[in-house]
């Protein structure tokens, strides 16, 4: 039951922000320089965190590659690459996208290479209430030529305020605030951000070359 509980949530936010998502006009993504140079294999590196929470940049890190290898790519494993960057001289995610795209090719082999930025993490607390959000976005580049080959942005929001009694919105602020000190609850929000990031119709990451539909892409 304990594990059921966390999995509910989550399908109760991702509900919320493809609610959201749906009320708004989308302007389809200009899929060509993606066309020209489509990657098998992606190198995920640790995010550029622009957030105030210090966690941002791994919390998220541990949240990205499934959904980019449900995508139908190879994903290099991000604990690999985050530790032989650090080991050659490069210790923060600032100095790591700095990394030229030809050394990184030639040294991994990787066909593309994805940049994410935190925006925003964590939770703010109010007199009753707290909200919760986490926005990112993600740039992938060719390795070969240095073009941008697509780009997306996700966000996925959470209030604690329910508009009941006053005494229940208190208890409710009160208790996502023990919760909160106690846990990551915008690591959960991460993965609704990450489906609205690479998932969104006529916007998202197109299928590769290892996913069933490959080839129907946009």
């Amino acid at each position: 039951m304990s594990g059921l509980l966390p999995r509910v949530r989550l399908a109760a936010l991702l509900l919320v922000s493809l609610g959201f998502a749906g009320c708004q006009t989308i302007t389809p993504y200009d899929y060509t320089n993606f066309h020209e140079h489509p990657p098998r294999s992606i190198l995920i590196l640790p995010p550029l965190n622009q957030s105030t929470a210090v966690e941002a940049t791994y919390s998220y890190l541990s949240t990205v590659t499934r959904p980019v290898a449900e995508r139908g790519y190879y994903v290099y494993p991000v604990a690999v690459i985050d530790r032989l960057l650090k080991e050659n001289g490069m210790p923060s995610p600032g100095e790591m996208h700095q990394v030229p795209l030809a050394k990184i090719r030639e040294i991994t082999g990787a066909d593309a290479v994805l940049y994410p930025v935190v925006r925003q993490y964590g939770t703010k607390f109010h007199l009753i209430s707290s909200d919760t959000i986490v926005s990112v976005s993600a740039r992938l580049v060719d390795t070969r030529t240095g073009t941008l080959i697509w780009e997306g942005e996700g966000v996925a929001q959470q209030g604690s305020g329910q508009g009941q009694t006053l005494l229940a919105d208190v208890i409710g602020a009160l208790v996502t605030q023990v919760i909160a000190a106690n846990s990551d609850p915008a690591r959960n929000l991460c993965r609704v951000a990450n489906v609205q990031l690479f998932t969104t119709r006529t916007r998202g990451l197109p299928y590769g070359p290892y996913h069933p539909e490959a080839g129907k892409n946009p």
